[in-house]
């Protein structure tokens, strides 16, 4: 069942657009990502994530995200922070609002880093769904259906995985269209 996945994501994620740029890394809003940047450097190049690198910034992740890891960061596109309730990132940038801001940041990242094939062998070994958890204390929900990877929150807000295997040094990234949120 994994070959069979794997063909599946390939396919899918050529269909998203995602081009693989002179063999090197995966190319995300018009910025080839590759594994000698960290996740904090690729997300920064992207042209979708600038809301998510101002929020890692207002949070003071950047040195956090930019270590060791590794870590698997579900990276939501401009858009998905746009359709949050209007005044909803303005609110969560300030400075009052950190703890509030770094816990649903920490909601995208796991301490550890899980490629496509990790991840569906997981909700394969899990029997179609795998719970996962992140470093900012929220447990997600992998599952696969209709040949698409998607994450839920425990709020039931659901991303689907749009880009998969941005490798970086330190992790990979994964790009969603959604934000999660942590347990409300």
């Amino acid at each position: 069942m994994i070959s069979k996945l794997n063909t599946i994501i390939a396919a899918s994620v050529l269909t998203a657009g995602v081009a693989i740029a002179g063999g090197h890394g995966v190319m995300v809003g018009g910025f080839e990502m590759t594994k000698d940047k960290t996740i904090v450097e690729n997300a920064a190049g992207s042209e979708d994530h600038t809301t998510l690198v101002a929020a890692v910034t207002a949070a003071e992740l950047v040195e956090t995200l930019s270590g060791e890891g590794p870590f698997t960061v579900l990276a939501p596109v401009n858009d998905a922070f746009a359709a949050l309730p209007e005044g909803t990132v303005d609110t969560l940038l300030k400075p009052e609002n950190i703890g509030t801001l770094q816990t649903v940041l920490g909601c995208h990242v796991i301490p550890a880093s899980a490629m496509a094939t990790d991840v569906l062998g997981m909700i394969e070994s899990g029997g179609g769904e795998a719970m996962v958890d992140t470093v900012g204390g929220c447990k997600l929900t992998a599952k696969y259906e209709d040949e698409k990877v998607m994450f839920m929150d425990e709020n039931g807000g659901t991303a689907t995985v749009t880009i998969a295997d941005a490798a970086s040094s330190n992790g990979v990234i994964h790009v969603i269209d959604t934000v999660l949120l942590p347990k409300q």
